[in-house]
């Protein structure tokens, strides 16, 4: 976080945060937790606060979203479309026609068409796939793909995390006899939906499923519950929908989709599935990504870890191998496969390395681009697997609206990303005559384009910015949920904060601020990088006292990437900061406990630090 951040504190209710907090001392995964509760009262307050920033008013949302279960999955017929689409699989299953399942080759659609094969499988179908190469075919479904299975006699095609704008490819497939079921999550352009023998997806106009915020895999998941609810065994699915929430937790935190609702349930269920995995492409996957299988994984190591090594298929090389690797039986083979991704992986961080040098010179250089309120960039020849990520790196390191293009000759393929008050997809359909074809989100977007049309639409969607924008934009924003005094962080906080996991859009791990703390010993800088501090909370006693009535007021806190900032603000022992903050645990058996990591930190005046003796004796005046 940059030193100019603005910290803003979520606003409450106090009457509405002691109601619900009593009203919390009855949920059950609580009861044990707050049995003990501390002298000072208040965790179940801060709980309660969190709950209430999250639209969790009452204890029941709250008590579904502290202990998510298989039960609070929506019925699959309840989305518009799924119980056609489910009929014509069914039908398909039934006269053993084979089935052709095109999917996108992301984490997300990879792993849909994984979802969704093995569960026509598993009900007695027979699935092959299409994932299109990146480069060669580009995003979305495509005429040709459609000739050729028809050719082969494939006469049911059903699309995953795509395919909700492919009006052509649609009536390609009417035309030549092919039923064609799309199934896509991203938002419906301006015309409706193609018309195809059934379009399912949450965010077509007129449907009412409860939930909208689903990933791609999360659609597949929910037409493959319903074909297994028509096809297996009442007592064999519960087994099985588990198994696949595995698959669909890495597609839901991949995609930065919500981690809220039914996509909560998913993550959460997933992940703890997770560390039991028996799939040896998963296994293999998770031992190349240094993942423990210990325990749970956290939001973070699929989104840092394994996230990436299933993207490197698609963005270097093709997307078929992860397909494979989660259905290869072979533990030699699937050792060999995510070998493989790993070192695709490891080509990806060192082209988007490159790439982010040539943006950054460009922007230095260029006096329109650092005070524009839209980047355009553009290089020729830039990996078009790449171009997603340099522009995530982009906004974070400059907060504002970013399109990367790659131009390869006449033809250019961008990508973008985008803050939070900017609505990208909107920006890029007021410039839609400049796009061969586009699609895309609130805060992401891919497009194909003539590269001559790259200067224009650099000077349209800057004017379209600054028409909605203002400097105060750009400045990074911390979100703080509440301000706590050191005493009140405790172990029973922490088992708290533990059921809001996993963390990720729509939940973030909680950021705490501590006002007025001090330093009680020099800070030291680790790796020439990171910072370690000792704080400790004005007018609290320093160690645990034999009266466990007594509360910890002294705490370790980790800065990552702060060791600069720390040098520039020139902090001594003695000295008054405000910190931003989350809550963690060190589970090492001799140095474990509670600690902190700095989200940001302000210092304070010096006249307002105070003397601390040195350990000789002697005064230190700051």
């Amino acid at each position: 976080m940059r030193g100019n951040a603005r910290w803003e504190l979520a606003a409450n209710d106090p009457a509405q945060v002691q109601t619900l907090a009593a009203a919390l001392q009855d949920v059950p995964c609580l009861r044990s937790i707050s049995s003990k509760r501390s002298t000072n009262g208040n965790s179940l307050d801060t709980l309660a606060r969190l709950l209430i920033r999250r639209g969790l008013t009452d204890a029941d949302s709250g008590a579904r979203f502290l202990a998510p279960c298989v039960a609070h999955l929506h019925l699959p017929e309840r989305m518009t479309g799924l119980r056609s689409a489910v009929d014509r699989i069914d039908a398909a299953i039934e006269r053993k026609d084979p089935i052709l399942i095109y999917g996108d080759y992301d984490v997300d659609g990879t792993m849909a068409v994984i979802i969704l094969k093995t569960a026509i499988e598993l009900c007695g179908g027979t699935a092959d796939f299409h994932v299109p190469h990146r480069i060669r075919e580009g995003y979305d479904m495509r005429d040709d793909v459609i000739e050729r299975a028809a050719a082969a006699g494939i006469r049911l095609i059903i699309s995953v995390d795509m395919g909700i704008r492919a009006f052509a490819p649609a009536e390609t497939a009417h035309r030549l006899g092919v039923d064609l079921i799309v199934t896509d999550h991203h938002l419906p352009g301006p015309d409706g939906v193609p018309k195809a023998h059934a379009v399912v997806n949450p965010n077509q106009a007129g449907c009412d499923y409860p939930y909208k915020q689903l990933c791609g895999a999360g659609v597949a998941f929910k037409v493959a519950q319903g074909l297994m609810q028509r096809r297996l065994p009442e007592k064999d699915q519960t087994r099985l929908l588990l198994s696949f929430m595995k698959i669909v937790a890495i597609a839901t935190i991949a995609d930065a989709v919500p981690l809220t609702g039914e996509n909560r349930v998913f993550a959460s269920l997933g992940l703890d599935a997770l560390r039991r995995a028996v799939n040896p492409g998963l296994k293999a996957l998770l031992e190349v990504a240094q993942v423990s299988t210990k325990r749970p994984p956290n939001s973070t190591e699929v989104a840092f870890r394994i996230a990436p090594r299933i993207n490197a298929a698609g963005r270097m090389d093709v997307a078929r191998d992860v397909i494979e690797l989660f259905s290869v039986k072979d533990p030699d083979r699937a050792r060999l496969l995510a070998g493989k991704l790993d070192r695709l992986n490891a080509e990806r961080q060192e082209e988007e390395r490159r790439i982010l040098r040539s943006i950054d010179e460009r922007i230095a250089g260029d006096p329109a681009l650092c005070e524009a309120y839209c980047i355009v960039v553009d290089g020729e020849g830039w990996h078009r697997g790449v171009i997603g990520i340099a522009a995530t790196r982009i906004v974070e390191r400059y907060h504002r609206p970013a399109m990367v293009i790659s131009r390869d000759g006449e033809e250019a393929h961008g990508s973008g990303r985008s803050i939070r008050p900017f609505h990208l997809l909107e920006a890029v359909e007021s410039s839609s005559a400049l796009f061969t074809r586009y699609g895309g989100h609130s805060h992401a977007c891919g497009f194909a384009m003539p590269s001559a049309n790259v200067a224009q639409l650099r000077a349209e969607l800057d004017a379209f910015a600054r028409a909605r924008l203002t400097a105060a934009d750009f400045d990074p924003v911390l979100d703080v949920e509440a301000e706590l005094n050191l005493s009140e962080v405790t172990p029973e906080l922490f088992q708290m904060l533990s059921l809001l996991e996993p963390y990720g859009t729509g939940n973030h791990e909680p950021t705490f601020t501590a006002r007025n703390v001090r330093l009680i010993a020099p800070p030291k800088i680790l790796k020439d990088k990171h910072i370690k501090l000792k704080l400790k909370a004005n007018g609290g006693s320093q160690e645990h006292g034999t009266d466990n009535r007594q509360l910890r007021t002294v705490f370790e806190a980790l800065g990552w990437n702060m060791a600069e900032r720390l040098q520039q603000s020139a902090l001594l022992a003695g000295d008054a900061i405000d910190i931003a903050f989350t809550i963690g645990h060190n589970d090492h058996p001799e140095y474990g406990g509670l600690e902190l990591t700095l989200r940001d930190f302000r210092t304070l005046p010096k006249a307002e630090s105070i003397d601390y003796p040195r350990a000789n004796g002697t005064t230190l005046h700051p």
